[in-house]
């Protein structure tokens, strides 16, 4: 579980088949084997790490369902470990489990996302949304996708102030909604 405050602003290092390597330094603090490490938002197992490095093996089924298989070398990514229980929760309850890879069609501040129509059902008004690993409150709901509003900090420590019109973003809804829901359908049947 994460709370979608980014804790560093890492970079890829390679991706040679289902081997991705990072480059991080704060959430290398603490590692261990099979540690999770949320990149752009995705949960990873670490599988091996050095000094400013760590690799993950990422199977097919996340490269499809995430931007990740969109990485090059030298791409900035979103590193996030997961929350303590002992922690604050500065964003919200995020799973690190991809819903759907969004659009940009406006860049930050003023951030624009185009996304799936089947999943808008879960973005209100006001309520939390994860992109690129990132916790946003939404600002308006569109017919297409959804607006956030980035502070300069946001834009500068999240790969959110790099990005621009065309970018993918992995998109995380949220989880009580999407359990509301299942409960309902469940009761209905």
């Amino acid at each position: 579980m994460f709370t979608g405050i980014v804790e560093e602003l890492g970079s890829v290092i390679s991706r040679q088949g289902p081997k991705l390597r990072l480059g991080a330094t704060t959430v290398l603090d603490d590692v261990e084997m099979g540690a999770s490490i949320a990149v752009n938002g995705t949960c990873l197992t670490v599988v091996a790490w050095g000094d400013g490095w760590w690799e993950a093996d990422v199977v097919d089924e996340t490269y499809d369902r995430t931007c990740l298989g969109a990485l090059q070398p030298g791409d900035r990514v979103n590193l996030e470990r997961p929350v303590r229980l002992a922690d604050r929760l500065g964003g919200h309850l995020v799973q690190g489990h991809v819903d759907a890879v969004g659009t940009i069609i406006t860049p930050a501040p003023d951030l624009r996302i185009a996304m799936p129509a089947d999943l808008l059902r879960y973005v209100v008004e006001k309520g939390s949304i994860t992109i690129d690993g990132t916790s946003l409150t939404v600002a308006a709901v569109h017919d297409d996708g959804f607006s956030v509003a980035i502070i300069p900090h946001t834009a500068d420590v999240t790969t959110l102030g790099f990005k621009g019109p065309g970018d993918p973003v992995n998109l995380e809804l949220d989880v009580i909604a999407k359990y509301v829901e299942s409960l309902l359908e469940g009761h209905r049947s």
